[in-house]
């Protein structure tokens, strides 16, 4: 977890730290290795499409060895992907990459922002992601992410030069990043932009390349690189005791969610950089040559560095808090300063050295974790000085916004608690905790941000704060904290969440995908949770036209805050086949509420809820099928065993240990999980068990595997290769290879409508080359491609078949589509 990281001395007083995450207590080396960096005025803008793009070891390397201020613009949220620890897809996985990146910067050093860009999935070329993305809106975006963190050099993640060759939305990144370079120093462009910001011009735009980029290390080492400049990032810092690979290491694995966890190397590592635009550094072991990256570049900050200068010199080690007169004299001279840039990054910083120095602790802990609007909530705030500095707590600020005079000297390592309490006002509904991109319908390939002082920001800003006024040598200074809420947990010890505001009233459908089978009616449990205490109201369900419900409402009385009741509705489908959403409407005292909250908890990221719409996709599906027992095997997570249990199979999910002919003989067919070769260290020791049942009559389906890092190379018992091939074009055109085969018509009669209404792509990682013991089903191609025919594939294999598929089913069962169930059931039912 990142909170057991504290000794990092980069992410102790980072100034980008993710809520609800532990306060950091920084050592002496810590504070010693931030006040050199308060002394650097340089910054550095890393450029990529989505979370685990980054090099960690170049944002390390710029923000700790040459301490820049560094910053990491992911365009998108990396919402497009798959997810390793859990079944979140779309939005929510995008909820989980956002905090997983900011965790990561919270240990290479770095900053975190991003686009309204939504990943959409693969992309094959740019013309086709700048059309789904609105690359206007977009670059617009660029160009704001450069004027509000005003780097001096940015470097890009990938080519410029690219097109075709590699994700769309990676070369679209380089793309636009190049075009923004020259953009951001225009005032006609994007005018609406400068009523809060300024123009800017960075110096100097680089394309951090590297073997990847030449096919190969062979290609790489014999490639001419005169133009390059070759960077060190190997360095080793002894007041950390890592090197900067280990240090990168530790961020990269934090992308948990993409199975990224990574090893610390040692020694020498050369990154290279390839100048695109702006001056080449004379000597290029210092990006910033030419760039005055000290006090003398800010108006009046001559005297600030001449400060420092003699902080930094006079450090002691043993009694950090000798450094704060001059520390405070820094701060004020700071304050007069006519910068607005620089002004506002460095008061973040030295205050966070003076809180350091002085070992002073301030934290306003609610005594709930959730509140609603018009509640009264206590607080306690716990001030401490844990030096031998004189210091006065002046005043605090709740967070009402009503000042309290206190004129409280801290006495050295006496603790002062403070009973306080606050109302929740009557808040609209920009002010509930959730993500704010979320908030508002979108389209496939943009999020809308109504408020544009949100647009780039991580996450949602913390409503509710404190500022507690405190004099140290003679100077009043603010210190402004995030109302938070701690516990105990018995295993895990002090838990920090952070403190949200909820609605009143939430409800959630737990399938979010019905399937009728037949007319028959089914009963549906709706779930509400009061968000607060003596919740009364009625609710309703709205269904479809041709579908009924019944009851028309029911009531519901909730005596405490938290607590659940869960009602039925019974729901009648119509007799053809018909598809639409079920929703849930709530009344209390006027108001109507209609959103479930979601909460998301990893050990690795900071708590997170997230309020989105409660509703329910119902289908009427005209669906046939055959055997009734499957046993799953989970791989790197999906629902298809839950949607597989909806029309009608009886799933149970076994564990690699339990797979044995023994356990296999009960079932009809065994399904793979996605990626589950690539992530299931034990399945490579239980093919031939596996290949036996099949032999034995028993179907076995494999999903899609990524082409590297299988953990076997006997996939099928048959010569099966993977590849890269995919189809990321939804509505691409599916032809019939085999229009006899009876998985296109037994039990159900396949046909192209069933390949109507998927989403975001067709499939993933097709194999390109088979025995001639297998059956290509399917063929199908994006726009100006070979036909790709390795989609489904089936083979007989003694009584039973083995199946391989790369269609998507991981993300059609979710949405409901009608097609791919119908398909699924045929998979299964071969041979049955």
């Amino acid at each position: 977890m990142i909170k057991q990281l504290r000794y990092l001395f980069f992410i102790a007083i980072s100034t980008t730290l993710t809520y609800a995450q532990q306060p950091k207590k920084p050592n002496t080396s810590e504070i010693y290795e931030s006040i050199k960096k308060l002394k650097f005025l340089g910054s550095v803008l890393y450029v990529a499409a989505h979370p685990d793009d980054e090099n960690t070891r170049m944002i390390s390397y710029v923000a700790n060895g040459v301490k820049a201020r560094t910053a990491y613009l992911s365009l998108t949220r990396g919402d497009g992907g798959q997810n390793l620890i859990g079944s979140e897809i779309r939005e929510l996985l995008g909820v989980i990459r956002t905090q997983e990146l900011l965790t990561a910067r919270a240990i290479d050093g770095g900053e975190q922002f991003f686009t309204r860009a939504n990943d959409f999935g693969y992309s094959k070329h740019p013309d086709e992601t700048l059309e789904i993305w609105n690359k206007e809106a977009v670059l617009s975006d660029v160009v704001l992410a450069i004027r509000q963190f005003q780097p001096d050099i940015i470097i890009n993640r990938f080519d410029h030069r690219s097109p075709g060759k590699t994700h769309g939305h990676h070369t679209s990144s380089a793309m636009l990043s190049l075009e923004a370079f020259d953009l951001a120093g225009d005032s006609s462009v994007y005018p609406k932009q400068l009523q809060s910001t300024e123009t800017w011009q960075a110096q100097r735009i680089f394309f951090n390349t590297s073997w990847w980029f030449y096919g190969s290390q062979e290609k790489f080492d014999k490639a001419d690189k005169s133009s390059l400049i070759g960077l060190d990032t190997g360095i080793y810092f002894p007041s950390s005791g890592l090197s900067n690979p280990e240090i990168a290491a530790l961020s990269r694995s934090q992308h948990k969610s993409q199975g990224f966890g990574n090893t610390g190397t040692r020694g020498s590592e050369i990154e290279y950089i390839e100048l695109i635009k702006g001056t080449m550094p004379k000597v290029q072991s210092n990006l910033f040559e030419g760039i005055d990256t000290t006090w003398n570049r800010v108006k009046n900050g001559a005297t600030i560095g001449i400060i420092l200068k003699e902080v930094e010199a006079n450090y002691d080690f043993k009694n950090p808090s000798a450094s704060l007169p001059k520390l405070v004299e820094a701060y004020a001279a700071i304050q007069n300063l006519e910068n607005g840039h620089w002004k506002r990054i460095k008061t973040q910083e030295i205050k966070a050295i003076i809180e350091a120095c002085s070992g002073l602790y301030v934290e306003a802990a609610a005594q709930t974790n959730q509140a609603t609007a018009n509640e009264t909530i206590n607080l306690n705030l716990e001030i401490i000085n844990r030096s031998t500095s004189a210091i006065i707590l002046e005043s605090f600020i709740n967070p009402n916004g009503l000042m309290i005079e206190k004129n409280m000297e801290l006495i050295n390592n006496l603790s002062i608690n403070i009973k306080e309490t606050f109302h929740i006002p009557s808040l609209d509904k920009a002010h509930i905790t959730t993500p704010y991109w979320l908030t508002e319908t979108g389209t496939l390939g943009m999020y809308k941000v109504s408020d544009a002082s949100l647009i780039g920001k991580p996450e949602t800003p913390e409503y509710f704060e404190v500022t507690f006024n405190i004099k140290i040598a003679g100077i009043s200074i603010p210190f402004t904290k995030p109302v938070i809420y701690k516990t105990n947990d018995p295993v895990k010890g002090e838990v920090y969440k952070p403190f949200e505001i909820i609605p009143e009233a939430s409800a959630r459908i737990a399938e979010k995908v019905i399937i009728f089978e037949t007319d028959n009616s089914k009963s549906i449990p709706v779930s509400v949770k009061a968000g607060r205490n003596g919740l009364e109201g009625t609710m309703k369900l709205s269904v479809p036209t041709g579908w009924i419900v019944s009851p028309e409402n029911h009531n519901i009385n909730i005596v405490n805050k938290g607590a659940q009741q869960t009602v039925l509705f019974t729901v009648t489908p119509p007799n053809n086949q018909s598809e639409g959403s079920i929703k849930p409407i709530i009344s209390v005292n006027g108001n109507t509420y209609s959103n479930e909250l979601i909460e998301i908890d990893y050990d690795h990221i900071p708590y997170q809820t997230v309020l989105l719409p409660s509703e329910s996709k119902v289908v009427r599906l005209d669906i046939k099928k055959k055997g009734e027992n499957i046993a799953y095997i989970a791989g790197a997570g999906d629902v298809v065993p839950e949607s597989l249990q909806q029309i009608g199979y009886k799933v149970t999910t076994l564990s690699p240990d339990a797979i044995t002919p023994e356990n296999l003989s009960r079932f009809d067919a065994v399904v793979i999980g996605i990626r589950a070769y690539n992530t299931v260290e034990t399945l490579k020791f239980k093919q031939k068990v596996l290949f036996d049942f099949v032999k034995k009559g028993g179907n076995m389906v494999v999903q899609y595997n990524t082409s590297r890092g299988l953990v076997t190379d006997e996939l099928a018992p048959y010569q099966l290769e993977l590849s890269s091939d995919r189809v990321t074009d939804e509505f691409a055109d599916v032809k019939f290879l085999a229009p006899n085969h009876p998985v296109l018509n037994i039990p159900n009669k396949i046909t192209a409508s069933d390949f109507e209404n998927w989403t975001q792509e067709r499939g993933l990682y097709f194999p390109d080359s088979w025995s001639k013991d297998f059956t290509p089903i399917l063929s199908m191609h994006d726009k100006g491609e070979s036909a790709k025919k390795g989609s489904l594939l089936v083979a007989k294999y003694g009584e039973g078949y083995y199946i391989y598929t790369g269609l998507s089913f991981f993300r059609e069962f979710p949405a409901g589509v009608s097609g791919a169930y119908r398909l699924f059931a045929n998979i299964l039912s071969l041979g049955k």
